[in-house]
């Protein structure tokens, strides 16, 4: 199965508002949400979006797909 988690890059490459949108279960919508929690907190970086230019703040759904 295939979760969703979904998640804002702000403008500096941050993540922030990390949220599980679909869940298969068995724990692993839970696991998708650690792992970008986990890049949250060791500091790693994505490249934001642009917007004319600048830098500009981008939702992001991510799909993780399972196989059990």
């Amino acid at each position: 199965g295939t979760a969703i988690v979904t998640f804002v890059v702000e403008k500096n490459g941050e993540i922030s508002g990390i949220k599980i949108l679909k869940n298969v279960g068995s724990g692993c919508g839970e696991e998708a949400y650690r792992v970008i929690e986990l890049m949250q907190q060791s500091g790693i970086r994505w490249i934001p979006g642009m917007h004319q230019g600048k830098p500009a703040r981008v939702q992001f759904n991510m799909p993780v797909k399972f196989k059990l």
